[in-house]
């Protein structure tokens, strides 16, 4: 929160709940924080239904398996179902749509920040998504601005790894939803996340190394 000055006096933030570990503990942490942080903002909390629980059994509506939750801890879910666009649904237009609906709510609502669960994983994932499939070095930013900076994302768990969050979670006596997304487990980011996980238990330093690195370009010694 302090290196990437996350949060300013007046902020509207709204926060992308997606039902899973990381983001429910992520509204439960910054609900918190929000009470005893020495500034002044608002929180709005928001899914984005993809309908998916309609085609499966004893699956519950996001209002009932995520907005319950949260309402025990005094937390208000606002949920909006998908916008589809048309085109044959991908993990990439998914993520698209997706984003570009959490922005055209933002502007709804006059937020000027989203704040999103990714974490430390996450930005190692993405790094060697992008970096074996995309052929480009980059990652997810803690923070990061756009629009001329009428529109900040923030990834306020960036520091922590998945263990912490699941650890989190346990304290806030949080479930995570599943995902119902049919082809959630054939898509090219668990082939990575299986592929790291391997590696860094065999060697276990290099996670922080990776991490570190995305820090720690040498542009000289780069084509």
């Amino acid at each position: 929160m302090h290196d990437y000055s996350m949060f300013e006096d007046g902020d509207r933030v709204m926060v992308a709940v997606s039902g899973g570990v990381d983001s429910l503990t992520l509204a439960c942490v910054l609900h918190g924080w929000q009470k005893k942080a020495p500034l002044g903002f608002e929180l709005l909390f928001c899914h984005i239904d993809h309908g998916f629980w309609k085609n499966s059994a004893g699956a519950f509506r996001p209002e009932i398996s995520i907005g319950e939750q949260l309402a025990g801890l005094d937390i208000h879910l606002q949920v909006f179902s998908e916008r589809l666009t048309n085109g044959e649904r991908s993990c990439f237009s998914c993520s698209t749509n997706r984003r570009n609906q959490l922005f055209d709510l933002a502007r709804e609502f006059a937020c000027n920040k989203i704040a999103f669960g990714h974490h430390k994983d996450d930005l190692i994932e993405t790094f060697f998504l992008n970096l074996l499939y995309s052929g480009n070095i980059s990652t997810m930013k803690p923070r990061q601005d756009l629009f001329n900076g009428r529109l900040c994302l923030l990834r306020p768990l960036a520091y922590l790894e998945k263990e912490n969050i699941i650890t989190l979670a346990g304290l806030f006596g949080l479930t995570a939803v599943k995902n119902l997304c049919p082809i959630s487990s054939d898509s090219k980011r668990e082939k990575i996340r299986s592929m790291i996980t391997t590696l860094f238990r065999q060697e276990p330093k290099t996670k922080e190394s990776v991490f570190a690195a995305m820090s720690n370009i040498r542009k000289d010694y780069l084509l």
